[in-house]
């Protein structure tokens, strides 16, 4: 396995790290048991957020009492000092620590600087002379937004998806942190779901040594995969090539990653599953998708509002509303068997 060095923090650990958002979804024992799992795997980098619901609270329970053995990394959303200064103690209390390895903004809006009126970077600074945060740190969805922030030299790491899907401007953004000495965190890495072969979007990853990839984990099973290749890392090769070349022109353009920002939708549309069901049709047994609970919230798209709050709230600027109904159209089609999906 590749040792990754997060540019100037100097933390340096095997390049596959451990994504706790969807451990939100199970339970706290499973919880547990997994992050020990895959600390015994051989990961050491566990990433987490206030915004993820309790997955603080597991990482916490996980790695009490070995503190000095892991590096947590947990985010903000907070937009005021005041909310940050009370996200930063819940997260100290919820990951039973006091100190936090790379504490990030999460989900910006804007490249925050000292003295642009927000009061915001100032708290980072602050945070961190006060020693409960070691590095700063902050994360983005739209690609001129990064760029900006690679750009100001003002924070010690970024968080940015970043998967074999992403485009030419994306990989430049990469190798921009490499030559700040700016640590690079790589999510979604396996393009929320829609990458479904691990060994492709690692050995893809390899290629970025500066990269380092967090999974998101919320099975054994898919802990297993991802810390099998602790040993035996993949490597591009001619196959895996020509597979990633394929998948490339097969999903290039415009599509939903499922990140679910645009969420609760006033209309109960779930967007972020419907907004790519013509994807997940296409990359998944169909059967599943074609149930007729499935069926009934797919109909919900003929309530939309057309109100335009997802396509806002949308970090990769999607026309959201179109491609419901896009998505609507050929889920219709495919019901009444006028096209064929595995």
């Amino acid at each position: 396995m590749n040792q990754v060095t997060l540019g100037k923090t100097g933390i340096t650990v095997p390049q596959n790290a451990f994504g706790a958002l969807p451990v939100q979804r199970v339970c706290q024992d499973y919880a547990v048991k997994l992050l020990r799992r895959a600390y015994e795997g051989g990961m050491r980098f566990f990433d987490t957020a206030r915004a993820y619901s309790d997955s603080e609270i597991k990482v916490g329970e996980a790695f009490d009492g070995m503190r000095d053995k892991v590096y947590i990394a947990t985010k903000t959303a907070a937009k005021t000092p005041e909310e940050f200064w009370k996200d930063l103690e819940t997260s100290l209390k919820n990951l039973r620590t006091d100190y936090i390895d790379i504490y990030q903004l999460h989900c910006v809006p804007q490249c925050y600087r000292p003295g642009d009126g927000t009061g915001m970077y100032e708290c980072l600074v602050k945070a961190k002379e006060e020693g409960k945060i070691r590095h700063i740190g902050i994360t983005a969805h739209k690609l001129g937004v990064a760029e900006e922030i690679v750009e100001s030299g003002l924070y010690e790491t970024l968080q940015y998806p970043f998967s074999y899907l992403s485009s030419e401007r994306e990989k430049a953004l990469v190798r921009a942190c490499k030559e700040k000495n700016m640590g690079f965190i790589a999510m979604k890495g396996l393009a929320g779901g829609l990458i479904n072969r691990s060994e492709a979007a690692m050995a893809f990853m390899t290629q970025y040594d500066n990269a380092l990839p967090i999974w998101g984990i919320q099975k054994e099973t898919e802990l297993e995969e991802w810390l099998s290749y602790m040993d035996q890392t993949p490597s591009m090769t001619p196959e895996l090539t020509a597979y990633i070349e394929k998948e490339q022109k097969e999903l290039s353009g415009d599509f939903c990653r499922g990140c679910g920002y645009c969420m609760p939708c006033p209309a109960g549309i779930q967007i972020n599953t419907c907004a790519r069901m013509s994807l997940m049709l296409r990359r998944a047994p169909s059967e599943s998708w074609l149930t007729p609970a499935m069926q009934e919230e797919m109909r919900k798209i003929e309530g939309c509002l057309h109100c335009g709050k997802c396509k806002k709230k949308c970090p990769y600027e999607l026309n959201t509303p179109e491609l419901l109904k896009k998505n609507y159209e050929d889920y219709k089609k495919v019901l009444a068997g006028e096209v064929k999906v595995q």
